[in-house]
């Protein structure tokens, strides 16, 4: 597990090219997004450069 995750909160942004935070990945998770594609697709995040997708993916794993 990344340690960034423990430290985020909802206002955190994740994604940087898209502005995408954590509050808004949780959300698209409980909305039923629970891969990484379909987070991308509800969200954009990790489409850009993609340096954020591991960090997408801890997030979607916290949720669940």
């Amino acid at each position: 597990i990344l340690l960034e995750v423990f430290i985020m909160d909802k206002s955190t942004t994740v994604c940087h090219c898209f502005s995408v935070t954590v509050g808004q990945i949780e959300d698209a998770v409980k909305g039923g997004a629970e891969t990484l594609e379909a987070v991308q697709e509800a969200t954009q995040a990790g489409t850009g450069c993609g340096a954020c997708k591991p960090v997408i993916q801890e997030v979607i794993d916290s949720v669940k």
